[in-house]
């Protein structure tokens, strides 16, 4: 009986000490299983501290200090002013309305850091109301009133700066005899006027910007001015090409105003260099106009620069002839020329010998200054030819040898009565020396002249400027081609 009381008694201990822990299971399975069916779809996330179910359940006193600190937390960071916390058993929940995505998310692991954190559940919502959304932008303005008003003394002396920097640009700009003084070319002259005024305005700018502390905005300026600068210099590189070769064909000039020039197969009387192309007068006294950039590249003839120049012509003669005796006497006609310089002498020499013909060449120096070349040319050719003739010399034409192999029988054929042997002509007097007319044709100058006088346009050749030639400052010499 008394073995049946012990057991019972025993039994009755082991379910008391039993209970009380089935019964807080259940309390302690839902202070770690948090429903999250009910949350929307971007809230409503449940975040587990490592570690900390393995410690002992924090008491009352724990989480009301979890969270005082979590309030206090936020409370301190603008950004988290509607968050609210609340802890149970060591599960933070946060509820309350947020200004952003990543302000929940920041507030959802600030407070999984803090010791005695068992889980956070996070009710957090976005707010996207009108005054959520353009309250920080309104207190950035505000702000940048307030430190704009604060700035304006300094804004002022920064204003001023970049006005007297400009003042002073503009007025050396406007000092044309400064500029001509410094640089001979008037090109080059005319680039500093208009650089300098940019320069002192750049200077000016960099000088107030430094006072207001706003380097930052300085090189952000300047780095979009370079990649400005790049795509309107890929855009306007002809332009640019035809203005620095301008510069350089101003500074080292190839021709002066009214010299006879080829450029390129291009003649013509220069007119005048301007800031994009070379003005040219044709011998039809046409105008032509080619790019700076064209004329800079090009293989240039100046046939003005040197008064003294020479031509040649070519004259044949018959195959049964003396070359030397003939070069001998066109040479010989050729000193008796007035217009024909002796030094250098005249010259001639065989060119080739073909089937009918021997080919000559005569080639004499004349003055330009005294004689047009083409004239002296024509009437050098007329009088040698005519010389040679008049000397038993045959300018003979081209002659065709046919060659029959094989001719049909026609029959006989009336017989053609002999043709008496031609009388051998008398030989020719010498021509007699007429007055040639090789006065040089001024008449494309004079034209020349005309439109330079006329034309408003710059010219940027100058005679005091130094040329290719090293005759700096020398008057260009006339002639014509």
């Amino acid at each position: 009986m008394s073995f049946r009381l012990a057991l019972t008694g025993l039994l009755g201990v082991l379910l008391v000490l039993t209970f009380p822990a089935r019964a807080q299971a259940p309390a302690a399975d839902d202070a770690q299983q948090v429903d999250t069916d009910e949350l929307p779809e971007t809230q409503g996330t449940v975040t587990f501290t490592e570690g900390a179910i393995d410690r002992e359940a924090p008491s009352q006193a724990d989480d009301r200090e979890i969270e005082a600190r979590l309030s206090s937390i936020f409370a301190a960071l603008p950004a988290f002013d509607g968050v609210e916390v609340e802890v149970i058993n060591g599960v933070v929940r946060l509820s309350g309305e947020a200004g952003s995505r990543e302000t929940v998310l920041e507030a959802e692991a600030l407070a999984s850091r803090l010791s005695g954190v068992v889980a956070v559940n996070n009710h957090l919502v976005t707010d996207v109301s009108v005054e959520r959304r353009l309250g920080p932008a309104a207190d950035r303005m505000r702000q940048l009133a307030r430190d704009t008003i604060a700035l304006l003394p300094l804004l002022v002396v920064a204003l001023l700066i970049v006005l007297v920097f400009w003042l002073a640009g503009q007025f050396l700009g406007r000092q044309a005899w400064l500029w001509r003084r410094l640089a001979a070319n008037a090109l080059v002259a005319g680039l500093l006027r208009t650089i300098i005024p940019v320069i002192f305005a750049t200077l000016g700018l960099v000088i107030a910007l430094n006072i207001l502390d706003a380097v930052a905005v300085l090189s952000a300026v300047l780095g979009a001015a370079g990649v400005l600068g790049l795509a309107v210099g890929f855009a306007v590189r002809d332009s640019i090409e035809n203005f620095i070769a301008s510069v350089l064909l101003s500074i080292r000039q190839p021709f002066r105003s009214n010299d006879y020039v080829d450029i390129d197969g291009r003649t013509g009387n220069v007119v005048r260099l301007t800031s994009r192309a070379t003005i040219l007068m044709t011998p039809d006294g046409n105008h032509l106009r080619i790019p700076n950039a064209q004329v800079f590249k090009a293989v240039i003839t100046n046939y003005t620069r040197n008064p003294e120049r020479r031509f040649t012509f070519d004259l044949g003669i018959d195959a049964e002839d003396d070359p030397q005796a003939a070069m001998e006497t066109g040479l010989a006609r050729l000193r008796s020329l007035d217009f024909i310089l002796d030094r250098p002498a005249p010259l001639a020499w065989i060119v080739e010998v073909g089937d009918s013909n021997i080919l000559l060449t005569f080639g004499a120096w004349i003055d330009q200054e005294t004689a047009d070349f083409l004239k002296s040319k024509s009437a050098a050719i007329r009088v040698v030819k005519a010389d040679l003739e008049a000397n038993g010399f045959t300018l003979p034409e081209p002659i065709y040898r046919i060659r029959i192999d094989q001719m049909p029988e026609l029959g006989s054929l009336p017989a053609r009565p002999a043709t008496p042997a031609p009388t051998p002509a008398p030989a020719k007097k010498p021509a007699e020396q007429l007055p040639v007319d090789v006065a040089p044709d001024r008449s494309i100058e004079e034209k020349v002249a005309e439109d330079r006088r006329d034309a408003g346009e710059t010219d940027l050749l100058s005679e005091a400027a130094p040329t290719e030639f090293g005759d700096e400052g020398q008057p260009p010499s006339g002639g014509r081609p």
